[in-house]
């Protein structure tokens, strides 16, 4: 049982530990001339994570479980809300909005799936009237569950901005 309670210390020690990659970051102009945001719409994901122990006999035994959801564009909302920026429904003036779409990239293990493994996201900033990019962003982020991943990942990258 020690054994096991090391290994599973272990662990979580070296998952917590993961290298990620640095943010990688386009300006190609200045997002802080606009005054609105449109966001694309996103999905909600729903994530868990879990383990347990189960001992012999009547002795020994535990377990536990996490559950946790996670909308993309909520998330990308409230970061650019705190920023300044007004988040709209449609685009009525589009020589003052811009349009954010997210996307979902690649898994990549760390320490060859001992470390568990980084969630990678983009994100494109353009303008409205004419689909040109003003700030591009890929960052990776790792957590309990993917939704912390992507959470993480999608905060490092608007930090940049």
């Amino acid at each position: 049982m020690i054994r096991f309670a090391l290994i599973y210390l272990s662990m979580l020690f070296v998952s917590g530990c993961a290298m990620l990659k640095p943010v990688e970051v386009k300006r190609l102009g200045d997002v802080n001339a606009y005054q609105f945001v449109f966001i694309s719409q996103t999905q909600t994901l729903n994530s868990g994570t879990g383990g347990g122990y189960i001992g012999y006999g009547t002795s020994g035994g535990f377990s536990y479980i996490t559950s946790k959801s996670i909308n993309p564009s909520d998330v990308i909302s409230g970061i650019l809300m705190k920023k300044g920026f007004v988040i709209v429904e449609s685009i009525t003036n589009p020589t003052q909005t811009l349009i954010v779409k997210y996307g979902q990239g690649d898994k990549r293990e760390v320490l060859g799936g001992l470390g568990g493994y980084t969630l990678e996201v983009s994100i494109q900033i353009l303008k409205a009237k004419t689909q040109e990019p003003l700030f591009l962003c890929t960052a990776e982020g790792q957590g309990d569950t993917e939704a912390d991943d992507i959470r993480e990942a999608i905060t490092r990258c608007l930090q940049e901005l």
